[in-house]
Protein backbone atom coordinates (compact mmCIF):
# COMPACT_ATOMS: atom_id res chain seq x y z
CA UNK A 1 0.00 0.00 0.00
CA UNK A 2 1.34 3.36 -1.02
CA UNK A 3 2.00 6.09 1.76
CA UNK A 4 -0.64 9.01 1.65
CA UNK A 5 1.08 12.22 0.30
CA UNK A 6 2.12 14.56 2.78
CA UNK A 7 -0.38 17.56 2.75
CA UNK A 8 1.48 20.58 2.17
CA UNK A 9 -0.59 24.66 2.43
CA UNK A 10 -1.34 26.00 -0.75
CA UNK A 11 1.07 28.89 -1.44
CA UNK A 12 -0.49 32.53 -0.20
CA UNK A 13 -2.33 29.91 2.71
CA UNK A 14 -3.07 31.97 5.93
CA UNK A 15 -0.01 30.23 8.92
CA UNK A 16 -1.39 28.50 11.75
CA UNK A 17 -2.55 30.89 14.40
CA UNK A 18 -0.23 32.07 17.11
CA UNK A 19 -0.70 32.35 20.66
CA UNK A 20 -1.20 36.12 21.04
CA UNK A 21 0.14 36.48 24.16
CA UNK A 22 3.28 34.56 23.58
CA UNK A 23 3.53 36.80 20.00
CA UNK A 24 3.12 39.31 22.82
CA UNK A 25 5.54 38.14 25.58
CA UNK A 26 8.35 37.92 21.93
CA UNK A 27 7.79 41.39 20.96
CA UNK A 28 8.16 42.77 24.33
CA UNK A 29 11.65 40.74 24.66
CA UNK A 30 12.43 41.97 21.31
CA UNK A 31 11.48 45.92 21.81
CA UNK A 32 13.85 45.36 24.63
CA UNK A 33 16.86 43.78 23.21
CA UNK A 34 16.62 46.87 20.58
CA UNK A 35 16.39 49.23 23.02
CA UNK A 36 19.23 47.99 25.29
CA UNK A 37 21.46 47.42 21.99
CA UNK A 38 21.64 51.48 21.84
CA UNK A 39 24.35 53.24 23.78
CA UNK A 40 23.77 54.03 27.17
CA UNK A 41 26.03 57.24 28.72
CA UNK A 42 26.35 58.88 31.99
CA UNK A 43 25.54 62.43 31.65
CA UNK A 44 24.98 63.72 35.11
CA UNK A 45 25.14 63.27 38.97
CA UNK A 46 23.17 65.63 41.58
CA UNK A 47 23.89 65.77 45.18
CA UNK A 48 21.09 69.01 45.60
CA UNK A 49 17.57 69.21 44.28
CA UNK A 50 18.60 72.40 42.28
CA UNK A 51 21.04 70.33 40.12
CA UNK A 52 18.72 67.83 38.40
CA UNK A 53 19.13 67.70 35.01
CA UNK A 54 16.03 68.85 32.76
CA UNK A 55 13.04 66.50 33.09
CA UNK A 56 13.04 66.15 29.25
CA UNK A 57 12.84 62.36 28.92
CA UNK A 58 11.19 59.30 30.20
CA UNK A 59 12.63 58.10 34.27
CA UNK A 60 13.45 54.72 35.76
CA UNK A 61 15.20 55.11 39.50
CA UNK A 62 16.70 52.08 40.67
CA UNK A 63 16.51 51.69 44.57
CA UNK A 64 17.71 49.12 47.12
CA UNK A 65 19.86 48.23 49.89
CA UNK A 66 23.61 48.91 50.11
CA UNK A 67 25.47 46.02 48.38
CA UNK A 68 22.24 44.64 47.12
CA UNK A 69 23.82 44.31 43.29
CA UNK A 70 22.27 47.59 42.07
CA UNK A 71 25.64 48.78 40.05
CA UNK A 72 26.00 45.33 38.68
CA UNK A 73 22.60 45.33 37.25
CA UNK A 74 22.68 48.14 35.52
CA UNK A 75 25.69 47.46 34.06
CA UNK A 76 24.48 43.94 32.92
CA UNK A 77 21.34 45.58 31.68
CA UNK A 78 23.50 48.04 29.40
CA UNK A 79 25.80 45.56 28.70
CA UNK A 80 28.81 48.01 30.17
CA UNK A 81 30.72 46.59 32.45
CA UNK A 82 31.47 50.11 34.05
CA UNK A 83 29.04 52.09 33.38
CA UNK A 84 27.60 52.21 36.82
CA UNK A 85 30.46 52.05 38.92
CA UNK A 86 30.49 49.10 41.15
CA UNK A 87 31.74 50.08 45.18
CA UNK A 88 32.87 47.47 47.75
CA UNK A 89 32.14 50.00 50.23
CA UNK A 90 28.47 49.53 51.78
CA UNK A 91 26.19 53.30 51.33
CA UNK A 92 29.27 54.67 49.37
CA UNK A 93 27.30 56.38 46.49
CA UNK A 94 25.12 59.34 48.10
CA UNK A 95 24.02 61.43 45.22
CA UNK A 96 21.70 60.71 41.86
CA UNK A 97 23.45 59.32 38.67
CA UNK A 98 21.85 60.11 35.59
CA UNK A 99 22.29 57.43 32.45
CA UNK A 100 20.88 58.18 28.60
CA UNK A 101 19.48 55.02 27.30
CA UNK A 102 19.66 55.60 23.11
CA UNK A 103 22.23 57.49 22.04
CA UNK A 104 23.15 61.16 22.15
CA UNK A 105 20.23 63.25 20.08
CA UNK A 106 18.50 59.92 20.17
CA UNK A 107 17.83 59.10 23.76
CA UNK A 108 14.84 57.43 24.82
CA UNK A 109 14.83 56.36 28.42
CA UNK A 110 16.72 57.79 31.63
CA UNK A 111 18.19 55.67 34.35
CA UNK A 112 18.68 57.02 37.55
CA UNK A 113 21.36 55.07 39.92
CA UNK A 114 19.90 56.14 43.30
CA UNK A 115 22.23 55.59 46.62
CA UNK A 116 21.42 52.65 48.86
CA UNK A 117 19.63 53.44 51.67
CA UNK A 118 21.43 51.57 54.21
CA UNK A 119 23.70 48.55 55.10
CA UNK A 120 21.96 48.60 58.52
CA UNK A 121 18.65 46.85 59.13
CA UNK A 122 16.76 49.66 60.65
CA UNK A 123 14.06 51.35 59.23
CA UNK A 124 15.75 54.54 60.78
CA UNK A 125 18.48 54.25 57.86
CA UNK A 126 15.89 54.44 55.00
CA UNK A 127 14.28 57.46 56.72
CA UNK A 128 18.50 59.48 57.01
CA UNK A 129 19.91 58.35 53.90
CA UNK A 130 16.41 59.61 51.99
CA UNK A 131 15.57 62.59 53.62
CA UNK A 132 15.77 65.94 51.26
CA UNK A 133 16.78 64.97 48.09
CA UNK A 134 16.13 61.60 47.31
CA UNK A 135 12.11 61.64 49.08
CA UNK A 136 11.76 65.23 46.73
CA UNK A 137 13.26 63.05 43.71
CA UNK A 138 10.75 60.62 44.06
CA UNK A 139 7.46 63.06 45.40
CA UNK A 140 8.12 66.29 42.56
CA UNK A 141 9.83 64.37 39.32
CA UNK A 142 7.12 64.25 36.50
CA UNK A 143 8.86 62.18 34.31
CA UNK A 144 9.79 59.19 36.43
CA UNK A 145 7.60 56.72 35.44
CA UNK A 146 8.95 53.51 37.74
CA UNK A 147 11.32 52.54 40.54
CA UNK A 148 12.98 49.59 40.18
CA UNK A 149 13.24 48.18 44.07
CA UNK A 150 15.92 45.67 44.35
CA UNK A 151 15.77 42.98 46.94
CA UNK A 152 18.54 40.74 47.74
CA UNK A 153 17.49 36.85 47.15
CA UNK A 154 19.60 35.02 49.37
CA UNK A 155 18.00 37.33 52.04
CA UNK A 156 15.21 37.89 54.10
CA UNK A 157 13.19 41.36 53.24
CA UNK A 158 14.85 43.53 56.01
CA UNK A 159 12.60 46.41 58.09
CA UNK A 160 14.76 49.23 55.97
CA UNK A 161 13.19 47.66 52.63
CA UNK A 162 9.88 47.93 54.08
CA UNK A 163 10.19 50.84 55.24
CA UNK A 164 11.90 52.23 51.26
CA UNK A 165 8.07 50.36 50.11
CA UNK A 166 6.28 52.74 52.67
CA UNK A 167 8.25 55.80 51.40
CA UNK A 168 7.32 55.37 47.60
CA UNK A 169 4.05 54.83 48.31
CA UNK A 170 3.69 58.22 50.34
CA UNK A 171 5.48 59.76 47.13
CA UNK A 172 3.18 58.28 44.92
CA UNK A 173 5.78 56.84 43.07
CA UNK A 174 4.65 53.27 41.03
CA UNK A 175 7.75 51.10 41.98
CA UNK A 176 8.40 47.03 41.05
CA UNK A 177 10.22 44.63 43.10
CA UNK A 178 13.47 42.71 41.20
CA UNK A 179 15.15 40.14 42.93
CA UNK A 180 19.02 39.92 42.60
CA UNK A 181 21.76 37.69 42.97
CA UNK A 182 19.96 34.58 41.98
CA UNK A 183 22.61 32.62 40.45
CA UNK A 184 24.25 32.64 44.28
CA UNK A 185 20.95 31.06 46.04
CA UNK A 186 19.82 27.39 46.33
CA UNK A 187 16.65 26.76 44.28
CA UNK A 188 14.53 25.90 46.97
CA UNK A 189 15.54 29.11 48.57
CA UNK A 190 14.68 31.28 45.76
CA UNK A 191 11.53 29.96 45.34
CA UNK A 192 10.82 30.75 48.77
CA UNK A 193 12.42 34.21 48.17
CA UNK A 194 9.65 34.46 45.45
CA UNK A 195 6.82 33.76 47.27
CA UNK A 196 7.70 36.25 50.02
CA UNK A 197 7.92 39.28 47.38
CA UNK A 198 4.74 38.54 45.51
CA UNK A 199 3.44 38.52 49.02
CA UNK A 200 4.78 41.94 49.69
CA UNK A 201 3.51 43.37 46.25
CA UNK A 202 -0.06 42.34 47.11
CA UNK A 203 -0.14 44.38 50.20
CA UNK A 204 1.88 47.52 48.47
CA UNK A 205 -1.07 49.59 45.91
CA UNK A 206 1.85 51.26 44.54
CA UNK A 207 3.62 48.07 43.73
CA UNK A 208 3.42 46.72 39.87
CA UNK A 209 2.41 43.19 40.39
CA UNK A 210 5.36 41.41 38.00
CA UNK A 211 8.44 40.59 39.92
CA UNK A 212 10.90 39.48 38.02
CA UNK A 213 14.45 37.60 39.30
CA UNK A 214 17.61 38.27 37.67
CA UNK A 215 21.54 37.43 37.98
CA UNK A 216 24.00 39.87 36.57
CA UNK A 217 26.42 36.96 36.67
CA UNK A 218 24.06 35.14 34.29
CA UNK A 219 21.61 36.85 32.59
CA UNK A 220 18.93 35.00 33.92
CA UNK A 221 15.80 37.49 34.01
CA UNK A 222 17.86 40.51 32.15
CA UNK A 223 15.73 40.15 28.63
CA UNK A 224 12.67 40.32 30.65
CA UNK A 225 13.37 43.34 32.91
CA UNK A 226 14.53 44.97 29.77
CA UNK A 227 11.30 44.04 27.78
CA UNK A 228 9.61 46.07 31.16
CA UNK A 229 11.82 49.38 30.45
CA UNK A 230 11.07 49.13 26.56
CA UNK A 231 7.99 49.38 27.49
CA UNK A 232 8.23 53.01 29.45
CA UNK A 233 10.74 54.62 27.19
CA UNK A 234 9.93 56.82 24.43
CA UNK A 235 8.51 55.74 21.30
CA UNK A 236 10.58 56.54 18.19
CA UNK A 237 9.23 59.73 16.46
CA UNK A 238 7.36 61.27 19.75
CA UNK A 239 10.58 63.65 21.00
Amino acid sequence: MSEAPEHKPEAGAPAAPVDEREAERLAALEAGRLLFARPCRFVFASQRLDQLPEARLPEVAFCGRSNVGKSSLVNALTGQKTLARVSNTPGRTKQLNFFELGGEGQARLTLVDMPGYGYAQAARAVKEDWQGLMFDYLRGRTTLRRVILLLDARVETKDSDRAAMELLGKAAVPFQIVLTKADDTPSARLAKRQQEAELLVAKQAAAHPLVITTSSEKGLGIPELRAELASLALLPGTD
